[in-house]
């Protein structure tokens, strides 16, 4: 097996569940990995320290993104259809499913300062010094915007959950209502 196989075989899934939490678009977050790998087969010989290739690999593909979003804003796009794309949840715990894809959920819906760095750290595990190379952004700023990343998604958590329950005990007392 080449280098760039075991490459690919080692970092797809996470890079592409990364691109997919920026994106939110099955296809462009399929892109991004895509053009990801083919400047890592241009310019990844370039890199001296292999073991760094996975720090590399999510810097470059980050900012991709940003340099997609620039065009997009420049250029914007428009859609004929719109379509939702799920990824189906591999969890066997239902409950643990529906609260994961609604933290998922949640987590996406926020500002893009602190989605990024969350999603590096609780998602793909990276360590701040990593997430500082990737963003390029000091390590104290990573620090920053995960902890108040955090406390926002808790909030967001909260009152979404706050929200849920209320139309469920709406919806049982309009159904107490016309048995009654």
């Amino acid at each position: 097996m080449s280098e760039f196989q075991e490459l690919v075989d080692a970092h797809y899934q996470p890079l592409y569940r990364f691109a997919y939490s920026m994106a939110k678009d099955p296809d462009k977050a399929a892109d991004l990995v895509q053009q990801t790998f083919c400047i890592w087969a241009q310019k990844g010989h370039q890199l001296k320290e292999r073991n760094k290739a996975k720090t590399w690999l999510f810097t470059t593909l980050y900012r991709e993104f940003l340099a997609g979003n620039r065009r997009s804003t420049k250029y914007p796009e428009t859609d004929i259809e719109t379509v939702d794309y799920q990824l189906k949840a591999n969890d066997v715990d239902a409950g643990r499913s529906i609260d994961a894809k609604r933290a998922v959920d949640v987590l996406n819906g926020l500002d893009e300062t602190f989605r990024a760095p969350l999603t590096l750290f609780f998602l793909q595990q990276h360590s701040y010094k990593e997430i500082a190379k990737i963003l390029d952004i000091p390590m104290g700023t990573v620090m920053s915007r995960i902890s108040r990343g955090k406390d926002l998604l808790k909030k967001k958590m909260k009152e979404n959950l706050e929200m849920n329950s209320n139309v469920v005990v709406l919806e049982q007392k309009g159904k107490g209502m016309k048995n009654g």
